[in-house]
Order: C-alpha cells, then structure tokens, then sequence
C-alpha cells in the first residue's frame, strides 16, 4: 500500500517504522518546519524527520498545509491512504478526500473521550485506570470521525504521562499496521462517535504546571505525573520555582484548608507537605538552576524545615 505519513513528535515514530517494517511503501513524510531550540538557536529536526532521512524518505515540511502550494505537493505523491499521528495541523476537506482511502488518524486515546491535543496528560490528571489508541476516519472535525479500531492499555498506578506516552506510542504502531489491510479490504465497519460522551484537552502549556496547594493530595499527585515530563508540575519556595518529579499521598484525609503548601515534617530523606485535603510526600524534586535529584540528596545541601511553606 503506498502511504504519505504525517506526523512530527516522538510518538509518531513509533507508527511510521511499524508501517516500513510491514513493507508498506512510504512515499513520502509530512512534518512540521525545523526549529531552532535553546539558547544557542542551533536548528533541530522533527524526530518524524530524522526516522524518514535514515530511510531515504521524502519529507515535505509546509508551513501551513491548506495552502494551494502545498495540497498540488501531496498530490504528487500518489498514496492510497494519508496515515496521521500527531501532526500538529488541521486538514482541508481537500487533502482529507485526496487518497482513495481517505486519511486515518492514530489518535491517544479511546474516542470519543479526550479528544484534542493533551489527551495522555488528561488521563492521568483525571485519575483514569485505562486509556487506549483509536484508529479514526478524520473528517473536518478535530477528532470526530468515524471509530475504525481501538486498543485498550491500563495506566500503573505510579504511571508518568512519559512512561504512557511509550505505552501508547507501541500500541498505535501495532494496531495501524494490523488495521490499514482490513481498510483497504473493506472488512472494517466505522463506528460513528457520540457527541454526549467526548471531551476536548487543551495544548499544553507551561502555567498549567503550576501547583494550587488548596487541591488535594490525590489531585497534586496526579498533575505531577501527568505533566512528566513536560511541562512538569512547579511551585515556588522562597522565590524561586521548583519542579516536583515524584511524589505520593502520605495522608488522604488530613484537613490542611489552614496550612496547604506548608511543610509538615523534613526527615533526612523525605519533605512533607500540607494540601487542601491530605499530605503530600516529595520524593524528587528541582530547583531553580539546579539539577534533578531525589529528595535525600536534595537534603544534604538544603535545610529545609516544618513549617516553611510552598508558594507565591
């Protein structure tokens, strides 16, 4: 089958060495622009682009991909089907009926719940058990198509949206290979999404990090490992930012309305704290301009002491 592949983080990866290992005929990878990171500006490739040049694929990087320009481009390559995976732009009805097959969508999650481009950090914030990857017919919608196949994954209770992210990355890619034959066979019947039943996830962004004391301990917990690795959960103390990496609800039921972000008790390898409902126990942590280290090593040069307190 002859595939143009769009997508652009690692998690697409993943789906586009699946699709040349099933001997899938890749004509061309669509990915966002290069970007020029840190301090130093130096220019880096999408990871999608780096997977497509170790396989002499073409890669076509459009700015906008609605433009006249760029749908003649996607054109040229002749597929059957568009694959998409985190892409990172919306599709003209165009380029959406373009392929024979139309265009599928790899999408983090099991639709129609969390839909939108934060769906594997909303999850774990949420408290959920189980998430999964949905294949989808994309329509104009954003994320609203046709359900072709799904896969179920369970979330560990200790699970990072990093170490879910793998999780999913490895699904997604297995269950495309398995679903584009049965595609293009005609053996798969679309199931339409219920509308009543969706959510929509924002893009994440760096504030959203920020940690409100006044929420339970259950809730920090659950921020904290939904934003690992990025952006991280953060607070401040005296100042300055620290980025909290791991924790765990030492006290559920402890009523801390009065005293939530301060520090209840400092052992030598161990900071907790009051929450709205509940304490919470820091087990790796950062400061400004430091490194990361679990809270025992952080100690050694830090006298943190009960009653200090997190915060602005």
């Amino acid at each position: 089958m002859k595939i143009v592949f769009m997508g652009t983080p690692d998690f697409s990866v993943g789906a586009l060495e699946a699709l040349v290992a099933a001997g899938h005929e890749v004509t061309a990878v669509v990915t966002q622009p290069d970007k020029a990171k840190g301090r130093s500006g130096q220019v880096q490739f999408p990871p999608v682009k780096e997977c497509a040049l170790k396989y002499n694929i073409p890669v076509f990087q459009p700015v906008k991909i609605k433009t006249p320009e760029a749908v003649e481009a996607l054109r040229a390559y002749e597929a059957d089907v568009f694959v998409v995976a985190a892409f990172g732009q919306i599709l003209s009805k165009e380029i959406l009926t373009m392929p024979r097959l139309g265009c599928v969508n790899i999408h983090a999650s099991l639709l129609p719940k969390y839909r939108g481009s934060s769906p594997i950090n909303q999850c774990i914030i949420d408290g959920e058990e189980e998430t999964g990857v949905t294949i989808m017919q994309m329509d104009e919608g954003v994320d609203t198509g046709d359900i072709l196949a799904t896969v179920r994954v369970a979330i560990a209770a200790d699970e990072t949206a990093e170490s879910l992210f793998e999780k999913l990355s490895k699904a997604g890619a297995k269950l495309i290979v398995d679903t584009l034959p049965k595609l293009e066979r005609g053996e798969l019947t679309p199931v339409r999404q219920n509308d009543a039943e969706s959510s929509h996830t924002k893009m994440l962004k760096k504030s959203f990090g920020e940690i409100d004391w006044k929420k339970s301990a259950v809730e920090i917990e659950r921020l904290v490992r939904g934003l690992n690795s990025w952006p991280s959960a953060y607070t401040y103390f005296n100042g300055k930012s620290v980025k909290l990496w791991r924790c765990e609800v030492a006290d559920s039921a402890f009523d801390g309305r009065e005293r939530a972000g301060e520090i209840l008790n400092v052992t030598k390898d161990t900071v907790e704290a009051a929450c709205g409902t509940g304490i919470l126990r820091i087990g790796e942590l950062q400061l400004e301009g430091k490194k990361r280290m679990d809270t025992k090593t952080f100690l050694l040069g830090n006298q943190w002491k009960a009653g200090m307190r997190f915060g602005r």
